[in-house]
């Protein structure tokens, strides 16, 4: 890998207007550019819009996704990165090719190319279908990247095989915080007032996100991934009303220790920016210890306990995230 700067935006997507949030992606793309960033990251399903989709029927969620690749919107992040030279990352539902409908992640890159990864634990909806495979790909700027999405990294072994498939940067698109959730230790919902009168009284809900429905919660455990596994990691979200949540934002760069480069409080749309510093991926704690693995020890993480849960059961149990 090489020094490069990178940069992540989140913002208040609309529902179903494919149009408008391709729009809102290019305009933040145009003001990158601008600063040099080479590699941009935007939320979860931010073209299709997401937490809206629980409620669709099965045709209504076909009715919006594409296939990629060759869909309209994969062609417009295209078009974006060999316009501005910037590999850009962008979330939609994804139509397969055998009808299967996935939370997918596109990664357009300036030459022309793109990857995608499919959301590995999908629960939004009983009509998707979850991925089953990691996305490690090389990037035109010379890094190796990797893409988990949302709730993939709330699991520490989706994180660590990314990592140890040759990750370096890890690409962490959300749509998360102020989750209705009845375990009181775990986020919570926002207080819609807040979000609604943040013109008058910004200080009010920026304190909300950054307190345990955000940013509080999300430094529980996100610096932990970025440094258990010696990489780079950035955080984009949806920030502000999603369906009946309001989104907390607190998009932020992390670096191979775990520190927060740059970051976000504001209760609205917003771009930070960072440049990566690639000598300390070498001699990073995680990457060290990375290297005093005895994998011989870890057959029982392979085996079924007989607790294992589908995600989507889990996550609406009503019992917690």
């Amino acid at each position: 890998m090489r020094d490069t700067r990178v940069g992540s935006v989140q913002f208040q997507h609309r529902d179903a207007d494919k149009q408008a949030n391709l729009q809102t992606i290019g305009t933040f793309t145009e003001q990158a550019a601008r600063e040099g960033v080479e590699m941009l990251i935007f939320p979860e399903c931010c073209i299709t819009g997401y937490w809206f989709l629980r409620n669709l029927s099965r045709d209504e969620i076909t009715d919006l996704a594409e296939p990629i690749g060759r869909g309209a919107s994969c062609k417009a992040l295209l078009e974006l990165a060999q316009q501005h030279q910037m590999t850009i990352g962008a979330g939609l539902v994804e139509l397969a090719d055998d009808g299967s409908l996935y939370n997918t992640y596109v990664v357009a890159m300036p030459d022309g190319g793109w990857s995608s990864h499919r959301k590995i634990h999908c629960f939004v909806s009983g009509h998707m279908s979850s991925g089953s495979d990691y996305t490690v790909f090389d990037a035109p700027n010379g890094c190796k990247v990797g893409v988990l999405i949302c709730y993939d990294c709330n699991l520490g072994e989706n994180v660590r095989i990314t990592a140890l498939k040759g990750a370096e940067i890890l690409l962490a698109p959300h749509q998360t915080g102020g989750c209705d959730t009845p375990d009181k230790n775990t986020m919570g919902l926002v207080d819609r007032r807040l979000w609604d009168n943040r013109t008058n009284d910004p200080q009010a809900i920026e304190n909300e996100l950054k307190g345990d429905k955000g940013r509080a919660w999300l430094m529980r455990w996100l610096p932990a991934r970025a440094h258990d596994n010696g990489i780079f990691l950035i955080f984009s979200n949806g920030v502000g009303q999603d369906d009946n949540e309001i989104r907390t934002g607190n998009a932020m760069i992390l670096d191979p220790y775990g520190r927060v480069l740059t970051e976000t409080c504001k209760a609205g749309d917003d771009l930070v920016m960072a440049d990566l510093d690639a000598s300390l991926l070498e001699n990073s704690t995680g990457n060290r210890w990375i290297r005093t693995r005895r994998p011989e020890l870890y057959n029982p993480l392979v085996k079924p306990t007989g607790r294992e849960m589908d995600t989507r059961t889990l996550r609406f149990d009503g019992k917690g995230v």
